[in-house]
């Protein structure tokens, strides 16, 4: 019966893939329903990571309140200066700048509006553009791995609890191993392609007049941006700064006030009620922000993904651990190896992290191994299909960062590819001594 109702887990999830976006949630939670009709114990208060929901609900709202109140266009503002000041570097400053906004904002479509700027600035220093679109785009999807506040580690942090790994020891590991990852791969990706002047396709769409000059778009910096991001970093800090403070391995607060995941939630909402009062966001336009919008599909995506899972794993706990936990324990480097691919097919970090690292927990690998393997969960660029991906094709119009023949052989493969064995690989012995 367990291989029945595996076949049911796979079913769905590959029926939310290929609806893509809030879909994978839906088919999720219709999963379930099946699940339970096969007389697995379905249960909403086990199955369901209220707690993370919840965080990721609030955390975008403060995310949303900031671009209401113009803190996106001011962090665009700085970027563009930051790139045109530095031009013949872009391959290596446009994945930093959007490392550090998705890092700050736990959400990787904060990339789109850098992706422009990136495209115009390599065309005028007669760069390749794939090269720095390429990995500003991997490193966008990888930080997610590396943000305090992205819905991926606030799932990490649930799952690896009970294993006594804290918040921040996530974060000591995550950080550095994603950033020398991605910086890695944007050495791979300076050195991808020819040259653009050698680019036959390059040179085609010149002599058909099919390749100009795209005028940026002016973001007007109104009164209350810098405010509003100076507010959610603060946030952030008083957040980390908190989970450190009561983490049961420091002991500094052995009573807390509230629990870590209660005091994350109130900050993001004294966060977002701040901004509102002190920088002039208009309540009202909050929920119609491409971010909140895109954090609550993450959201309800997690929801069906993980009560899928959850349910599977749970009314069959016995016989995985027997059949699974083994294999994993003698071959550790494996549960990156099925992350990676979970992700390119679940296309979403927070997803797969919800799925499938609860399961790991079960199956009793240790702390340190998942620690070390979580950037793994960042491989949503194997297909050329995720919106930023796509976004990134599509502003390039010379043609340098384009799908090959055979699907696969596109430019944002091996710089990604490369970033995270890299992260992965500094990851384990980084988690052994952060976690032991």
């Amino acid at each position: 019966m367990i291989w029945a109702q595996f076949a049911v887990v796979l079913v769905f999830i590959f029926i939310g893939a290929r609806i893509g976006s809030i879909g994978i949630g839906l088919a999720g939670g219709a999963g379930v329903i099946v699940l339970g009709l096969m007389g697995l114990p379905v249960d909403p208060m086990e199955g369901i990571p209220w707690s993370v929901l919840g965080i990721i609900m609030t955390v975008i709202t403060a995310v949303a309140a900031m671009q209401a109140a113009g803190g996106l266009d001011w962090l665009v503002s700085v970027t563009e200066n930051l790139l045109r000041r530095h031009p013949s570097r872009i391959t290596f400053y446009a994945p930093i700048v959007t490392y550090c906004m998705t890092l700050l904002c736990g959400t990787g479509h904060v990339a789109f509006s850098s992706l422009p700027v990136i495209a115009e600035v390599a065309k005028e220093q007669k760069i390749r553009p794939s090269r720095p679109l390429t990995i500003a785009v991997v490193a966008s999807q990888i930080a997610i791995a590396a943000s305090p506040v992205s819905a991926a580690t606030i799932a990490m942090a649930a799952a690896v609890k009970p294993t006594g790994v804290e918040y921040y020891q996530i974060l000591l590991v995550s950080i550095p191993a994603t950033f020398i990852g991605c910086m890695v791969g944007a050495l791979v990706a300076s050195h991808q392609g020819c040259e653009l002047e050698d680019d036959p396709v390059y040179q085609d769409r010149m002599a058909k007049g099919l390749v100009g000059h795209r005028a940026i778009e002016e973001h007007e910096v109104r009164s209350g941006a810098k405010k509003s991001v100076a507010i959610f970093a603060i946030a952030i800090v008083v957040v980390m700064a908190y989970a450190t403070l009561v983490s049961d391995n420091l002991g500094i607060i052995p009573n807390p006030p509230l629990p870590r995941e209660a005091a994350i939630m109130t900050v993001m909402l004294l966060a977002a009620l701040l901004i509102v009062l002190l920088c002039k966001a208009d309540p009202a336009t909050m929920s119609g922000q491409p971010t909140f919008k895109g954090g609550m599909s993450a959201a309800v995506c997690i929801l069906g993904v993980a009560w899928l899972g959850n349910t599977f794993v749970n009314g069959n706990i016995d016989v995985i651990k027997a059949t699974g936990g083994s294999i994993l324990n003698s071959a550790p480097w494996l549960l990156a190896v099925v992350l990676f691919f979970a992700s390119a097919l679940l296309y979403s970090q927070g997803a797969t992290t919800a799925a499938l690292m609860p399961v790991a927990q079960a199956l009793g690998v240790v702390g340190s191994v998942m620690v070390a393997s979580f950037p793994a969960v960042t491989g949503l660029y194997v297909l050329p299909t995720y919106p930023t991906t796509v976004a990134a094709i599509e502003l390039d119009d010379t043609g340098s960062t384009r799908i090959g023949k055979y699907v696969f052989n596109h430019p944002f493969l091996i710089p990604g590819v490369v970033s995270v064995v890299v992260a992965v690989f500094i990851g384990f012995p980084l988690a052994k001594v952060v976690v032991g």
